[in-house]
């Protein structure tokens, strides 16, 4: 299927290949400007083309089902000296496009794409098709000399203007979503004040939907003997939904049972709807939604099902990490409580903190990135059972890295939860990862009401790092320096950028430090555990210290593993049969 070709014996034509992944469009939308760009289209045309382009594209994705998914966006544009006609496949249920596109209202989800196209092109046709649809948008080039006037350029402008007003609209509204999470937070800190946990998870789920737009919630944990999986709050009172055994059972079944052991989010809609036996299927038919199984480490702690009537706007990326993000926490919370109830009944003290350190083991990555040309390794030791340390490390993509480390003021459960939350806030933001001070600004931003509240702080240290571009680039709040070893031979340069600790001051701008990678550089991100570790003679390991254990062991070690076994072992005999006195975490990138 394809729209009608440009009329023009000097039409040039490109076609791409967009994989059916949100994080693919950006780059598949630059080399089709970079081909109008050649051709000599006009700013102003470029920026139209490429607003639409993305818009398009986005929905495309943002609207395949599951086995759509496995099948690429297809995008061609045709530019002649008179016309720019854009094409977008794709493989979804379709639409009808309506015969006028209006501003939508503000509080409605839907609309603005098409809105944003119609407002940057001059025509729009969509032809739906058995397998596949296409999306044909036009364009008359407007920056050539001669080119008769366009007598609606007035209004699209105007239309420009308010579509840029809806962009703006909907970073606040997004903004709003993060503020909420944080003021959320807050409220949680007070759980401990209270034992009444299913209230706190019943409001705290209510305040979901609120920001999520949904019209019901069940949230099911795995109960004690771990054989079911029972409601433990839902969003109607009395609602009747029995308990689900945890044994794999026919296809469809149960939709929550499938998450939970699958350990994948499932989501359903008018392409996936939930099948008839299904208990939910059966309490609210033709619903759309998303089931995310609740785990820390290993162990399922349940399934958080959000879902609204069919018609609505879907679920967004935006909203399944918002999603994410508070079932994570909600975990921990209905973990540390089964905890605290383990404590009073049987007095054993010691295993709530055993376990609790399971906890905050959840919380580093289970295995970290291969990255081409280069290692990793990480290593973390709690003072006590339950500390306020962590390292993390995302990859965001296939050449680049942010690396994380923190070190909450502190010990214990307190740090710990800390701790998850800046995990949380720091991943809640993929499109800052490349910035390290922005990300930084923005969590103290989110974190300072928590923070202070309860007079705590925490240090960090951000680590951007581009191997193909050999670019490394730091942030801190008031953490450790980062030491980079320019080659086994070359110096150890301390790496410190300012910045103040993470709930000091609420309007906190931090900046970046850049600096270049060698063909052999190592870059070690530790917390102050290791400088202020103790000798019996009441010594401590200090900085300098560190920086010639480093220069000294990259003659002997190659990979991140044998450095991390040799600063371990170093630290080890260096307080001898000594207690830590703080936790000691530490973060290794070598060749």
């Amino acid at each position: 299927m394809s729209c009608p070709a440009v009329q023009s014996t000097q039409s040039e034509t490109l076609r791409l290949s967009c994989p059916c992944d949100i994080s693919a469009v950006r780059p598949v939308t630059s080399n089709a400007i970079n081909f109008l760009t050649d051709r000599g289209v006009s700013e102003a045309d470029l920026q139209s083309c490429e607003l639409a382009l993305v818009e398009a594209c986005n929905n495309a994705i943002h609207y395949a089902g599951e086995k759509a998914r496995l099948e690429a966006v297809a995008v061609e544009i045709d530019c002649s000296p008179e016309e720019i006609v854009l094409r977008v496949w794709d493989h979804t249920a379709g639409f009808n496009l309506p015969e006028t596109m209006d501003l939508p209202e503000p509080e409605q989800e839907s609309g603005r794409g098409l809105f944003l196209i119609s407002s940057m092109m001059d025509r729009v046709r969509y032809l739906r098709g058995g397998a596949d649809n296409v999306l044909c948008m036009s364009k008359r080039r407007t920056g050539d000399p001669g080119a008769p006037a366009n007598p609606g350029m007035d209004e699209v402008n105007r239309k420009l203007v308010e579509s840029e007003q809806i962009i703006r609209d909907m970073a606040e509204e997004l903004s709003f979503c993060y503020e909420s999470l944080s003021a959320i937070f807050r409220c949680s800190a007070e759980l401990g004040r209270t034992n009444n946990l299913e209230e706190f998870s019943q409001r705290l789920l209510m305040d979901l939907s609120q920001i999520t737009s949904a019209d019901w919630f069940v949230l099911r944990l795995v109960s004690k003997e771990g054989s079911r999986l029972a409601v433990f709050a839902a969003s109607e009172p009395g609602w009747l939904l029995l308990p689900l055994e945890l044994v794999s059972g026919q296809p469809g079944a149960s939709a929550e049972l499938e998450a939970a052991l699958s350990r994948q989010d499932i989501w359903f809609d008018e392409q996936r709807q939930l099948e008839p036996k299904d208990p939910l299927g059966r309490a609210k038919p033709g619903s759309i939604g998303l089931i995310h199984p609740i785990f820390l480490g290993d162990t399922l702690i349940g399934t958080l099902t959000i879902g609204k009537k069919a018609g609505l706007p879907h679920f967004t990326a935006v909203h399944a990490n918002v999603i994410h993000t508070f079932a994570d926490f909600l975990a921990i919370q209905i973990v540390n409580a089964r905890y605290q109830e383990e404590q009073v009944n049987s007095r054993v003290f010691s295993r709530e903190l055993e376990i609790a350190r399971n906890i905050q083991r959840s919380l580093l990555p289970k295995s970290l990135p291969l990255v081409p040309g280069f290692t990793l390794a990480g290593f973390c030791e709690s003072a006590r059972q339950v500390g306020g340390d962590f390292y993390d490390v995302l990859r965001i993509t296939e050449d680049s890295l942010l690396l994380i480390i923190a070190d909450v003021m502190g010990k214990g459960i307190p740090a710990a939860i800390f701790a998850a939350i800046l995990r949380s806030v720091l991943r809640a933001v993929p499109e800052w990862t490349s910035e390290p001070a922005a990300l930084l600004t923005r969590a103290n931003r989110l974190l300072f009401e928590e923070l202070s509240g309860v007079d705590m702080f925490i240090t960090a240290q951000l680590i951007y790092v581009d191997m193909r571009q050999r670019r490394f680039v730091a942030a801190s709040a008031g953490h450790c320096p980062t030491l980079l070893a320019l080659g086994r031979t070359g110096p150890v340069k301390a790496i410190a950028p300012e910045g103040l600790p993470l709930g000091i001051l609420p309007d906190t701008v931090y900046s970046n430090q850049e600096e270049q990678l060698g063909d052999d550089s190592t870059v070690l991100l530790y917390t102050d555990g290791l400088t202020e570790a103790r000798n019996a003679r009441g010594e401590f390991f200090g900085q300098e210290r560190l920086m010639h254990w480093l220069q000294a062991s990259l003659k002997r070690h190659e990979t991140a593993e044998a450095l991390k076994d040799d600063l371990a072992a170093e630290l080890s005999h260096f307080q001898a049969n000594g207690s830590l006195n703080d936790d000691q975490t530490f973060l290794i990138l070598a060749r």
